[in-house]
């Protein structure tokens, strides 16, 4: 019997491509829904041109294919590549992909798709396993093709090191920019400044008035908060914008030496290109302080005494019960006699307690030692009544009132004679600097020929001693001068700020106000139960007595 060999059946397998629909034999081909990104680069400094053209050009190209439809064209114009976050349209075009009413992805390049190298695989590799490929025209790669996945690695490594670099570049001509003095402004965040038609920063006289306002405000004692009370309550605008005020941005502009018309730069710094992070620059890299640069809206006096006060208001410490025999206390801005009102004699502030007896209220100032120790520190102290202080207090600025003119005119004599002490002054300071330099390179000198000579050791010795000593004493000298130097210019602007409060402000009070009170007084010390001494800004002193009780 013969055996006949049936041959196996062979299976026919076609591959199937990618996207391509399995039909009915008469059924009509689906067509592939085709969307395209765009993106210009502002890095790279392409012209608004190119983003219309990439836009007109994907549009033709899908409208041509007959077996294509358009599914879309999304374009960033002008945003990063490292970040995907801040590109809204490429966001808006893959959750299209991800509901499955995209086929296919076309774009130019790699480096317009991401330049941030763990982005880009990432969403191809998401695209990829929903059967989307994209299409980088540039490079010829199809992401469906395997072996494709590799090189695109090395492709968005080299985009993502082409990134880093531009911004590094970006980075060395700011700084660059920075040494040469060009400073750098942004208008829709400072107020009181506009861009002038040269190019350069001009002031705007209404938002300059408010700058000043706010400026005066803190200095005459009002808090940060009390300003954005006080801007908000009047219907006056932030620099953004905004109806609310954020206590943030009236700091901010309280440090910001812009409007004295100089420039810091280099105040923050980008750690990374990709993450866009910043950081307050503390010494990582120079900064650059450029003066003069714009007209000023604040004098460098004022800005200065605001300095010296928001150091003086952060430098106070709370005076919590049990505490230390000491004078300093925290700042209030609500209430000015926190600040000013003193013991005759410990010298400890008094602080503002409410009493309740019988089903009464009562509102006194006691001495601090006086409250938490008895009479431990201080025997005498008495406790006033605050309506008693007020009405004294009223009652002597009212005596200032009547004095104005005199006043005025003494801190007037007082600010000639601070002005003329300059112009006096006899010491020269270049001097003293050149002779400390020359005797610093004689010093050197004799290190090196010490170390050549055959000259005891002795002899250098008592050299470098005299030099040494001519320098601390110049240096000296020299501190001694800056400081006093310093001390002028602050009593100079102590003295104009003095009198512009005194003209602008009416003292002819029918009721206590603490804003007044804070603009003028210095000091206000309990001397008894009926007496107390009130010293005003400017060195004018008077004691009043307090009303009955």
């Amino acid at each position: 019997m013969q055996t006949q060999t049936i041959a196996p059946i062979q299976k026919r397998v076609d591959v199937i491509p990618a996207n391509v629909l399995l039909t009915k034999p008469n059924a009509r081909k689906r067509k592939l829904r085709v969307a395209a990104y765009c993106r210009v680069s502002t890095e790279q400094e392409e012209q608004q041109s190119s983003y219309a053209a990439q836009i007109a050009y994907y549009t033709e190209k899908i409208s041509k294919n007959k077996d294509w439809e358009l599914a879309g064209i999304f374009a960033d114009e002008g945003i990063t590549g490292t970040s995907a976050k801040k590109r809204t349209e490429f966001l808006k075009l893959m959750a299209l992909c991800e509901k499955g009413k995209v086929d296919m992805v076309l774009t130019k390049s790699v480096s317009r798709f991401s330049r941030n190298t763990l982005d880009a695989i990432g969403y191809i590799r998401k695209l990829k396993a929903k059967g989307i490929p994209i299409i980088f025209e540039k490079e010829g790669i199809n992401t469906m093709e395997m072996a494709s996945e590799m090189a695109l690695c090395f492709l968005s490594g080299f985009a993502q090191a082409e990134s880093e670099s531009i911004s590094r570049n970006v980075t060395w001509g700011k700084r660059q920019s920075f040494k040469s003095g060009k400073v750098p402004f942004q208008y829709s965040r400072l107020l009181g400044y506009e861009k002038g038609e040269d190019g350069q920063p001009q002031v705007v006289p209404e938002e300059a008035e408010i700058v000043k306002r706010i400026f005066r405000s803190y200095y005459s004692g009002a808090s940060v908060r009390k300003i954005k009370e006080s801007l908000e309550a009047d219907n006056i605008f932030s620099p953004t914008g905004k109806q609310e005020w954020s206590v943030g941005v009236l700091q901010y502009m309280l440090r910001n030496e812009r409007y004295i018309g100089d420039a810091l730069l280099q105040k923050t710094y980008v750690v990374d290109c990709l993450t866009k992070e910043t950081r307050k620059n503390n010494g990582e890299i120079p900064q650059y302080y450029v003066t003069g640069n714009h007209e000023p809206i604040i004098s460098k006096d004022l800005f200065n005494l605001v300095q010296e006060e928001i150091a003086r208001r952060a430098g106070k410490r709370k005076v919590d019960k049990k505490a230390v025999k000491t004078e300093r206390g925290k700042y209030s801005s609500k209430y000015a006699l926190t600040e000013l009102l003193c013991c005759g004699e410990c010298g400890t502030q008094y602080r503002r307690v409410t009493w309740a007896r019988n089903g009464k209220k009562k509102v006194v100032w006691h001495c601090i030692n006086r409250l938490e120790y008895g009479m431990k520190y201080c025997k005498e102290s008495p406790t006033i009544e605050e309506s008693r202080l007020h009405q004294a207090i009223v009652t002597s600025l009212n005596r200032l009132d009547a004095d104005k003119a005199d006043v005025i005119e003494t801190l007037k004599a007082g600010l000639r004679l601070a002005l003329g002490s300059q112009d006096d002054d006899s010491f020269n300071e270049a001097a003293v600097q050149n002779r400390i330099a020359e005797l610093q390179s004689v010093m050197m000198d004799l290190v090196e020929l010490s170390s050549k000579s055959s000259t005891g050791a002795d002899y250098f010795d008592a050299k470098f001693e005299e030099i040494a000593a001519e320098i601390k004493g110049l240096q000296g000298q020299l501190g001694e001068h800056q400081e006093q130097t310093m001390l002028a210019q602050n009593t100079q602007a102590r003295i104009h700020e003095l009198l512009y409060m005194m003209e602008h402000t009416d003292l002819s009070l029918k009721e206590y106000r603490e804003d007044v009170v804070k603009a003028v007084i210095d000091k206000v010390e309990v001397l008894s139960a009926d007496r107390i001494r009130i010293a005003f800004k400017g060195n004018t002193e008077m004691e009043q007595e307090l009303p009955g009780e």
